[in-house]
C-alpha cells in the first residue's frame, strides 16, 4: 500500500481496535492529546527501547545509561535557558478564538517556507502577506504573535509561592549534563564518552495533533557525546548518519527519510539537523542531532558554582567538553513504524478479498509467534506448545473463531509467525502423532511443517535480533 493512500484515521483505527494505543482517560471523555499505550503498544514501545539500548549503549564503547529524576532543581532550567526563552510563537484567531502556532501555520501552508528560520516579525508578515487562513474556521483574522512558555509548572511542599516553584522537565538532556561529573568519575570515563537516557518529558503544547506525533507528555531517547573541541565536527557528521542507519534497521526505508539542516541556529549551537520521516500527513521530525559546543556545561558551572572541567591525562590540560546531542522521539518513532508497516494487501480482486497486515520487523513485533489450535479440542496440547515458546519469546494464544479469521487477526497486529496445532500433531487411535506443527509466515503466508522439539530454535533463527 502506497504511503499516499494511507490516512491517519486508518492508523488510529487499527491502534484502538487492536490494543496498540487508546485515547487517554477515554471513559471520562478523554483529555486532549493524551494517549495510553495498550498491551501491544507497550510491548512495541519497549522493543524499540531495547533496540536503542543495544545500539547506543551496549554496542558502543564508553557509553553509559542514566535514569535521572523528572523533577530537578529549578536552577537547572534557569541555567539551560528554559525559564527565560523556552516558548512557542502563538497567535489567536479573532473569529473562532482558537490558538495556533505561527510556525505550524506557515509550514502547513508551504512546507518549503522553513518557518524555523524566521523571526517572530517575519512569521507574522508572511502569514499576513499570504492571507493564511485559520485551519478551524477558514478566516484570516489573527492577533499579533506572542510567546508562551511551554514548561509545566508546579509547587513543592504545602505553600504555593515563588520559592517553591518546580517544573516538569521539558527534555531529558539536562539530566545527563548535571550528571556529567558523576558518570565521568564513577565510570573513569575518558573523552569521548557518551551518556544516554530514556525517559518522559512534558511540554504544555497549545496546538498538539496528528495522533501521537505531538503530545503534552512523551518519551525521548537521549544521547549526549562529550568530546574535545576539534573532534566535534567529525562526531556531529558521524551521529547524523548513525541515526539514519538506526531508523533504517528498525524498518523505515531510506527514501522516506531525509535530513533537514536548521537554517536558524540557537545562539549556542554550531550545527543542527533533524531526521524527518514521510508520514501520511507529510514530513515530520523524529530525530534531532546538534553540536551544542561547550554551552551547557559552561552554564551549569556558572549557575551551580561547580567546576565542570575535564582533565586530559595525556596533555594535563583542563577544559570544558563540547557536546554532540542526538535525540530520538520514542513516540514518534513508534508512530513512524506503525505508519510504515500498515498495509492493505489485495488477495483476490475479483472476490474483493483483502487483508490488513502490519509488516513490522520480526525483531520489534509485539508478539513473535501465535499458537493456534485448529480446534478447541486441541487447546490442551496447544497450550503446552504455548508454554514451551513463551519461555523464549512473547507468544500469543488464540482458539476463538475459524483458523482463517485468527490468521487475519495475527496479520493485523504484526505477528510474524503463526503455529497451528492440528489433529495430525496429536494423532488418534488410527494414526500416530507426528508431534509437528504448521508454521505460517506472515508476509508470504507460506507454511512449513516443523517438529515441536526445537520449535523455539526454528523461530528464533527467523525472528532474529536487532
Amino acid at each position: 500500500m502506497q504511503q499516499s493512500e494511507k490516512t491517519m484515521d486508518m492508523i488510529t483505527g487499527l491502534c484502538k481496535t487492536r490494543g496498540f494505543i487508546f485515547p487517554g482517560s477515554e471513559i471520562y471523555g478523554g483529555l486532549a492529546n493524551t494517549w495510553d499505550y495498550g498491551p501491544l503498544g507497550a510491548r512495541l514501545k519497549n522493543n524499540v527501547k531495547d533496540a536503542w539500548r543495544k545500539r547506543f549503549i551496549q554496542e558502543r564503547r564508553n557509553s553509559f545509561e542514566v535514569d535521572a529524576d523528572i523533577l530537578m532543581h529549578p536552577r537547572v532550567w534557569e541555567a539551560s535557558g528554559h525559564v527565560q526563552s523556552f516558548s512557542d510563537p502563538l497567535l489567536d484567531c479573532k473569529e473562532c478564538k482558537t490558538r495556533h502556532r505561527a510556525d505550524n501555520l506557515i509550514d502547513d501552508f508551504d512546507p518549503d517556507a522553513h518557518a524555523d528560520g524566521m523571526t517572530k516579525e517575519e512569521m507574522f508578515q508572511y502569514i499576513k502577506e499570504h492571507s493564511i487562513p485559520c485551519p478551524h474556521c477558514g478566516k484570516h483574522n489573527f492577533t499579533d504573535i506572542r510567546e508562551f512558555n511551554l514548561m509545566f509548572q508546579t509547587y513543592r511542599g504545602v505553600t504555593e509561592d515563588s520559592k517553591s516553584i518546580i517544573y516538569l522537565r521539558p527534555e531529558n538532556a539536562q539530566g545527563e549534563y548535571v550528571n556529567f561529573l558523576n558518570v565521568q568519575r564513577t565510570m573513569r570515563a575518558k573523552l569521548p564518552f557518551s551518556i544516554g537516557q530514556i525517559g518522559k518529558a512534558f511540554r504544555n503544547e497549545i496546538t498538539p495533533g496528528n495522533f501521537t506525533f505531538r503530545t503534552i507528555e512523551f518519551e525521548q531517547m537521549e544521547f549526549q557525546t562529550f568530546c574535545k573541541e576539534g573532534s566535534d565536527e567529525e562526531l556531529y557528521a558521524y551521529f547524523k548518519e548513525y541515526g539514519r542507519k538506526f531508523f533504517e534497521d528498525l524498518g523505515l526505508p531510506g527514501e522516506k527519510l531525509r535530513f533537514h539542516d536548521h537554517e536558524k541556529l540557537a545562539h549556542y549551537a554550531k550545527a543542527a539537523c533533524d531526521i524527518e520521516y514521510l508520514f501520511p500527513f507529510g514530513w515530520g521530525e523524529i530525530n534531532g542531532t546538534h553540536n551544542r559546543t561547550d554551552f551547557d556545561l559552561t552554564r551549569h558551572q556558572e549557575y551551580s558554582g561547580q567546576k565542570m572541567d575535564y582533565l586530559d591525562a595525556e596533555t594535563n590540560q583542563k577544559f570544558i567538553p563540547y557536546i554532540i546531542e542526538s535525540t530520538y522521539g520514542l513516540d514518534r518513532t513508534v508512530l513512524a513504524l506503525l505508519c510504515e508497516a500498515y498495509d492493505v494487501e489485495i488477495l483476490d480482486e475479483a472476490k474483493n478479498d483483502s487483508r490488513v497486515v502490519l509488516r513490522l520487523s520480526p525483531a520489534i513485533a509485539p508478539y513473535k509467534a501465535a499458537v493456534l489450535p485448529l480446534s478447541k479440542k486441541l487447546s490442551p496440547r496447544a497450550l503446552e506448545v504455548y508454554d514451551q515458546l513463551s519461555g523464549h519469546m512473547m507468544t500469543d494464544f488464540d482458539d476463538t473463531g475459524s483458523i482463517g479469521k485468527r490468521y487475519r487477526r495475527e496479520d493485523e497486529i504484526g505477528t510474524p509467525f503463526c503455529v497451528t496445532v492440528d489433529f495430525q500433531t496429536v494423532g488418534d487411535e488410527k494414526t500416530p502423532a507426528d508431534n509437528r506443527v504448521t508454521v505460517r509466515e506472515r508476509d508470504s503466508m507460506a507454511q512449513e511443517r516443523v517438529p515441536i522439539e526445537g520449535l523455539e530454535k526454528y523461530l528464533e533463527e527467523r525472528v532474529g535480533r536487532f
